[in-house]
């Protein structure tokens, strides 16, 4: 079960051949007062996850936000907020935190990758046409590397699909972990 109704983490599941069922889990996502940007997003995969758990289906959950200057930068509140955080990316690096937690029988196993990213620099006219396509606004740090994002995107130091929403090489290390194999099929998930 994936707990998250994010097209990218379902496309990327799909991607490396994991069956699923897509629940949304539905938790506060505020940010803590004195939580580190990592201790926010490993807690919202957490809580994601065991949300859904229920004995032997395994549940995945996942939180991504970008971080600069040391400053959670969550999905844009409006076209301006995005046009704020699109201008302080501008031309420079920041990082992408996603936590992933998968939980299998009772127990939970998760993690967060760390991702550097830069941008290039950002005329008002390349923000505002950003915008105007959408894409933004749904996004942490309101840019998607997958689409047309991927335009402004200069650098990536690290696990690419972490960028994109969904750790998956971390994930799959945390399946190890609780005894699972991968790959593995409908059936080898469902009798385990």
């Amino acid at each position: 079960m994936l707990a998250s109704a994010s097209p990218r983490r379902r496309d990327l599941l799909t991607l490396i051949g994991i069956p699923h069922e897509v629940r949304p889990a539905d938790v506060d996502e505020s940010l803590r007062d004195g939580e580190s940007p990592a201790a926010y997003v490993e807690r919202l995969a957490r809580e994601k996850a065991q949300a859904l758990g229920d004995g032997d289906a395994v549940a995945i959950g996942s939180d991504t936000t970008v971080v600069v200057d040391g400053e959670v930068l969550a999905k844009p509140e409006s076209e301006a907020d995005a046009a704020r955080m699109l201008r302080r990316l501008s031309g420079r690096s920041h990082t992408v935190l996603t936590g992933v937690a998968v939980t299998w029988r009772g127990r939970v196993e998760s993690g967060v990758e760390s991702v550097g990213v830069t941008f290039r620099d950002l005329s008002a006219a390349d923000i505002a046409a950003y915008i105007a396509t959408g894409e933004p606004m749904d996004k942490a740090g309101a840019y998607g590397i997958q689409g047309y994002g991927a335009t402004i995107v200069t650098r990536v130091d690290g696990d690419y699909f972490a960028v994109m929403g969904l750790a998956v090489n971390r994930m799959v290390r945390l399946f190890e972990r609780l005894g699972l194999r991968y790959p593995f099929g409908p059936l080898e998930v469902a009798r385990r």
